[in-house]
C-alpha cells in the first residue's frame, strides 16, 4: 500500500505554518546553544546552574552518540592491523636484528662489571698492594698450563708474586718485563706450593700434574685430611702469603688426594697480582718499636763507662798475649 493510499493521504499542512514553526524551533535551539556555551553567569559563578542542566540532558545522549564512531574506528584499527600485519612484523623483525647486537654488548659489559666489582672487592688480612691485570692464554705444550698478563714491572710486579681471582689462589709469576709478565697456573707440572689443611693445620704441597685437580702430597699427620676439608697457603718458605684460599680436598679416581680449585668457579680472564716479597713488608717498624719489642729492632748504645771497662779489658787481654812466658827462647 502507498504512502497516498493511508490515513494520512489527505493531511495537508499549510507551508506558512511549516515555516514559522522552523523558525520557532531554530531560535530555541539557539537560545539554548547561547546558554549552555555561557561560561561565567551574572553572579560571577563560573558554572552556570542553565550550563549544568544541559550537560546533564546532553551527555547521555552523547555517550549513545558517539558509541557508534568508536566501534568504527575500532574495527577499523582491527582491519587495518590484520591487513598491515606482515609488513609490521618484517618491521619488527629488522628493529629486533638492530637490537640483538646491542644486547650481548649489554651483557657482556654487565659481566665484565660484575667481575671488575668481584676484584676490587678482595681484601687481605693483613693488607696487601694489589695490580689489577687482564691474562691471555698461552700453550706450549699439552702439560704446560701458563698465561701472559698485560702488566709487568711498570705497575710494581716482581718474579714470585702470587696471582689471585675473585675465588682463590690461580698462580704465580714467573718472567716479567715492563709491561707483560707469566704466569704459572697451580695445576702446571714445574707448580710446588706449601699449603695447609684449614680443619687441622696440617701442612702438605700442592702439585701440579697437569691436571685440573693438582694432587695433594707429603701431608703431615694420620687422619689430617679429609674429603671437604679447605686448603690455603701456608706461607712456609715466605714465597706466599698465609690464608690464601686454594680449594677443597677430594679423593681421586686413583686414591689419591686432589684439590678442587676454587679458581675454576670463574673465569681467569681478569686477575689480580698481589705485590708480596716477603713477610717483611707485613710488618710495620712502629709497631716493632713499642714496647715489649722496642729491643728486638735495635740494640742499645752502651754508655761511656761501659765503653772504657771494654777498651781497657781488650787491652789487658792484649798485653797478656804478647808478654813472653819464662823459660821461653828468643
Amino acid at each position: 500500500m502507498a504512502f497516498r493510499d493511508g490515513p494520512f493521504d489527505q493531511l495537508k499542512v499549510p507551508l506558512a505554518w511549516t515555516a514559522a514553526v522552523a523558525v520557532v524551533v531554530a531560535l530555541i535551539a539557539s537560545i539554548l546553544m547561547i546558554l549552555a556555551d555561557r561560561r561565567i553567569d551574572g553572579e560571577g559563578h563560573s558554572y552556570g546552574p542553565v550550563r549544568a542542566g544541559f550537560d546533564a540532558v546532553v551527555a547521555p545522549a552523547s555517550g549513545v552518540l558517539a558509541a557508534p564512531v568508536r566501534w568504527t574506528g575500532g574495527a577499523t584499527d582491527y582491519i587495518k592491523g590484520y591487513f598491515f600485519a606482515v609488513s609490521e612484523n618484517r618491521r619488527l623483525r629488522a628493529q629486533v636484528a638492530e637490537l640483538e647486537p646491542w644486547r650481548d654488548q649489554a651483557i657482556a659489559l654487565k659481566n665484565v662489571n660484575a667481575r671488575y666489582e668481584s676484584l676490587l672487592g678482595l681484601r687481605t688480612e693483613p693488607p696487601v698492594a694489589m695490580a689489577t691485570a687482564r691474562s691471555v692464554s698461552e700453550s706450549r705444550g699439552p702439560f704446560v698450563h701458563a698465561r701472559l698478563l698485560d702488566a709487568g714491572t711498570g705497575k710494581g710486579i716482581r718474579i714470585g708474586n702470587p696471582v689471585i681471582n675473585e675465588h682463590g689462589l690461580v698462580g704465580r709469576v714467573v718472567g716479567v718485563t715492563g709491561g707483560v709478565s707469566r704466569m704459572l697456573l697451580v695445576t702446571d707440572v714445574a707448580s710446588r706450593i706449601p699449603v695447609l689443611v684449614d680443619r687441622t693445620d696440617a701442612r702438605a704441597l700442592l702439585t701440579g700434574d697437569g691436571s685440573g685437580n693438582p694432587r695433594l702430597e707429603f701431608v703431615r699427620g694420620a687422619g689430617a685430611v679429609q674429603a671437604g676439608d679447605r686448603v690455603l697457603t701456608s706461607g712456609d718458605g715466605g714465597g706466599l702469603p698465609r690464608g690464601v684460599p686454594i680449594g677443597v680436598v677430594a679423593r681421586g679416581i686413583d686414591g689419591s688426594w686432589r684439590v678442587k680449585l676454587f679458581s675454576d668457579r670463574g673465569a681467569i680472564d681478569y686477575v689480580r697480582v698481589m705485590l708480596f716479597e716477603d713477610f717483611g713488608q707485613l710488618a710495620e717498624p712502629a709497631a716493632l718499636d713499642a714496647p715489649p719489642l722496642a729491643g728486638l729492632s735495635t740494640a742499645p748504645a752502651p754508655d761511656a763507662t761501659q765503653a772504657a771497662s771494654i777498651r781497657d779489658a781488650a787491652a789487658r787481654r792484649a798485653g797478656a798475649t804478647a808478654t813472653p812466658a819464662p823459660g821461653a827462647t828468643q
